[in-house]
């Protein structure tokens, strides 16, 4: 029986409680969405008591499934305002679904201010709080550290922790996730809950899955036929087979800049002409060179392989990747086309945990002000380090993003949608991103509709890139699409294989009939996606969210962008039709408003 734990930080107490029914069919991102739009006011503050943090593993977390263990963490977002689910890899999401936790819920706030605390979820479910007042403002290397001295012998267990940015209630601060090796790089990045997670007074919590089995299935014989014919199709795939693990994500630098939509220096051009230094090529040779890792999953389970280890030039780990947003947003957004000084970068905002994204956005506002100098990566990483790690008054301007940023120093060009920074991919020569970014509830959100797939890769078909047409039908069905791979605790790069191969999209279903023994079918994996959307869509239009918020900045619409000289030229009536299945889906669940 999947069970709901709740933790109330105003009283220290736990309670547990069977999974819902009505939640039944629900995992990942549906089930953080559903938990915050039925128990979370839209006029919560996002940094008071009345918020909730959910963390939930996928319907098929726990279980072989391959790439099946991406863990959704939800909350009302201080960044953009809105509804939030931010999405990782790393161990916390399987081990999770082990102790049989469909959702792990933090609420309240301690009367302590200055408090830290440590949950701790042993192997046979019982928990524990703990005061680490001492962890207060420590980085999450030092956190890590300080867990493994703590769990003695205990060698199989996840971690989820903050650094001083989330403490600092800062709202580009992010979630860490402890990857299969143990290093806390894996991040719940997007949307600020790591300073939600600092409001409740949270510096970490410890799922302790030693000892554990997989999850028990249904039909465990279906189950295995089923995740093979998967773990075929993703293999079999030219990105996911080939592409991804040779040279990990950022196999897209070159492709991107070649297709013009690479944004250089705060969006004012669409190639970098640094882009060789710091491309997943050069990335994977230097990598070699220096007895680093060049091919690894983020969680037990993948079959894609796409993750690596930077290590400096004597071989010692510096973080994870970087990833192909890292390098884009500390790399050419910034002007710098160094990659040492982008690991740098990448391992700061994981120490310190801020968002990646989100930093070198702010990063490239900044230096569009003329304070910092385009491709200063040494100067960059002071601004991290002395400003945004210490907290001082100028980082914690930077430290909430590249708005605030962007306002506090007069900049015109703030690529930001709902408050929240757009990632590597202009949305000029690339217009149905652009659809994505404008009406993804999440904000300005890459993964939300990565239509990349067709209007660059020709995967799943073609959308020509450069022109309006189909991009808003194209965005509408990867949103739903994707709404349904969280939920499922799915890997969004296994899109590549199910877009193109018709047996990996029945795979799917097919795992997910044999291991909850209910009737999944194709209809059925879209219609989650829609819910999934729906209660996000009704919670932002509760909080004031409107048509105009579904919007790109201005000078997407009136900047031209070399090398094409392109401008965003979707109409507002196809941005407003993206999510017009909204009310029947609405009717259909028998929801009108948040907490009805």
């Amino acid at each position: 029986m999947k069970k709901i734990v709740r933790i109330d930080m105003s009283d220290l107490s736990v309670r547990t409680e069977p999974l819902p029914e009505k939640w039944s069919r629900y995992g990942g991102r549906a089930l953080t969405d559903a938990i915050v739009f039925s128990e979370v006011p839209p006029t919560a503050d996002p940094l008071g008591p009345e918020n909730k943090l959910v963390f939930a593993p996928g319907i098929l977390g726990g279980t072989t499934a391959p790439n099946g263990g991406r863990l959704s963490a939800g909350a009302k977002s201080p960044l953009t305002g809105g509804i939030k689910e931010s999405n990782s890899g790393g161990q916390a999401a399987h081990a999770l679904a082990k102790l049989g936790i469909a959702a792990l819920v933090i609420e309240g706030a301690p009367a302590d201010k200055d408090a830290r605390y440590l949950i701790k979820v042993a192997a046979d479910g019982s928990v524990e709080l703990k005061r680490v007042d001492e962890w207060a403002g420590a980085g999450n290397y030092a956190v890590s550290d300080g867990i493994k001295q703590m769990m003695g012998d205990v060698k199989r267990y996840a971690t989820i922790s903050i650094g001083p940015a989330g403490e600092m209630g800062m709202k580009m601060a992010g979630i860490a996730v402890s990857d299969p090796d143990g290093y806390p790089n894996r991040f719940l990045g997007r949307g600020g809950l790591g300073a939600v997670m600092g409001s409740k007074g949270v510096k970490a919590i410890v799922l302790v899955d030693e000892g554990l089995p997989t999850v028990e299935h249904a039909d465990r014989d279906a189950f295995n036929a089923a995740v093979k014919k998967f773990a075929a199709a993703l293999r079999e795939h030219a990105v996911t087979g080939q592409g991804l693990p040779t040279y990990g994500t950022n196999v897209l630098a070159n492709i991107i800049n070649e297709a013009g939509g690479y944004p250089t220096r705060n969006f004012s051009s669409g190639r970098f002409e640094l882009v060789e230094n710091i491309s997943g090529e050069t990335q994977r040779e230097v990598t070699l060179e220096r007895g680093g890792n060049v091919k690894h999953g983020c969680h037990t389970g993948c079959v894609i392989q796409c993750s690596r280890y930077w290590v400096d030039k004597d071989g010692n780990y510096v973080t994870k990747g970087p990833e192909y947003e890292s390098v884009w947003s500390l790399g050419a957004d910034c002007g710098i086309g160094d990659l040492d000084d982008v690991a740098a970068l990448d391992r700061a905002c994981g120490d310190i945990g801020i968002d990646t994204i989100e930093t070198g956005v702010m990063l490239g506002v900044y230096m569009d002000s003329g304070r910092l100098a385009f491709g200063d990566g040494k100067g960059a990483l002071r601004l991290l380090e002395e400003e945004i790690r210490k907290g001082t008054d100028l980082g914690r301007i930077l430290g909430d993003g590249a708005e605030a940023t962007g306002k506090a120093f007069d900049v015109k060009r703030i690529p930001v949608v709902k408050h929240q920074g757009l990632p590597a991919y202009d949305p000029r020569p690339i217009q149905g991103i652009g659809v994505t970014y404008a009406t993804s509830p999440m904000g300005a959100d890459h993964t939300a509709g990565y239509s990349i797939t067709a209007n660059v890769l020709n995967v799943g078909g073609t959308v020509d890139p450069l022109k309006p047409d189909g991009q808003a039908e194209l965005s509408k069905g990867l949103q739903i699409a994707t709404g349904m791979l969280d939920s499922m605790g799915m890997c969004i790069f296994v899109a590549f294989a199910v877009l193109d191969i018709p047996e990996a999209f029945d795979a799917i279903f097919e795992m997910a009939t044999a291991h909850t023994g209910q009737a999944w079918d194709a209809d059925a994996l879209m219609e989650l996606g829609k819910e999934t959307l729906t209660m996000e869509r009704l919670y932002n239009e509760a909080i004031g969210f409107k048509p105009e918020d579904d919007r790109l900045p201005r000078f997407f619409y009136e900047e031209k962008l070399p090398p094409h000289d392109a401008v965003f030229s979707v109409s507002d009536a196809d941005l407003d039709s993206v999510f017009d299945f909204v009310p029947e889906t609405a009717a259909k669940m028998g929801v009108s408003k948040p907490g009805a």
